[in-house]
């Protein structure tokens, strides 16, 4: 349930149009729904401003369907994570309108009132194609939570001219996401050159020595470029989720001056 729901349902009990007993009866699920093996947060959306999302890997298939029948009839926005083709073939099912991103390994689906116009000022840049799945995951999250990303893959710092000729989309981005494995240098690079927060996220791509991302978490972590956050080995979504509260708290602010 979303605020929006909640002033609907208040106001509709003081015009006498919902009676008490029923408005209490829609508030009994608040804030959680027990489903035995999982709890859903039924005021996330309320608190956090997006609803919960399901993280699938290691859940089994029953699982991740159970929540959805579970959640779908909250029609919020749907955003599954970690998953495979196997489980949307069962999902689309319950949600005919949900939406498999291969690259992402995601399953997304819009809420009853749609994602609205999109907030726009979203880079998500990658160092090599390699890093691609963790870059889509980092920007199919964004898009569900309501923004237009824009992508900008393979300009590491093998070939930084590759980088430097995309500078007026660098300079245009109000919240950039730079996922890079290897010795995680592009994000310090990226850093050094834009005004815009940025958001680092290491992948687990690279040879022996970069420890299945831990060179590249340790080298952002100890970036010289100032503001420089950094999420998990392979966090797409965690970067995707920041950027998108750092755009929409961005905007609410700009509408209330």
């Amino acid at each position: 349930m979303q605020a929006s729901d909640i002033k609907r349902l208040l106001a509709a009990v003081r015009a006498r149009r919902v009676s008490l007993g029923d408005a209490l009866e829609k508030l009994k699920t608040l804030p959680v729904e027990n489903l035995g093996y999982a709890r859903y947060d039924t005021h996330r959306a309320l608190r956090r401003g997006f609803p919960e999302v399901i993280f699938g890997q290691g859940k089994s298939d029953d699982q991740i369907l159970g929540i959805l029948h579970r959640i779908k009839r909250h029609e919020h926005p749907i955003l599954i994570t970690r998953v495979d083709e196997r489980v949307y073939t069962q999902a689309v099912e319950i949600l005919p309108h949900a939406v498999y991103h291969s690259a992402a390994r995601a399953i997304t689906a819009q809420g009853r009132r749609g994602a609205g116009r999109p907030r726009k000022g979203m880079l998500v840049i990658t160092a090599g194609t390699s890093d691609i799945p963790v870059a889509e995951e980092a920007a199919v999250t964004a898009e569900v939570m309501g923004n237009d990303v824009d992508r900008l893959y393979d300009v590491g710092v093998a070939g930084l001219h590759r980088l430097l000729a995309e500078s007026g989309r660098l300079r245009r981005a109000r919240v950039i996401v730079v996922a890079a494995g290897m010795e995680g240098a592009l994000p310090s690079v990226v850093g050094g050159l834009v005004e815009a927060p940025v958001i680092a996220v290491p992948t687990s791509i690279g040879y022996g020595a970069s420890f299945s991302g831990v060179a590249a978490l340790l080298g952002m972590l100890n970036s010289c470029a100032s503001g420089l956050t950094v999420v998990n080995i392979d966090n797409g979504f965690g970067a995707g989720y920041a950027a998108a509260q750092i755009l929409a708290l961005a905007d609410r602010g700009s509408t209330r001056r």
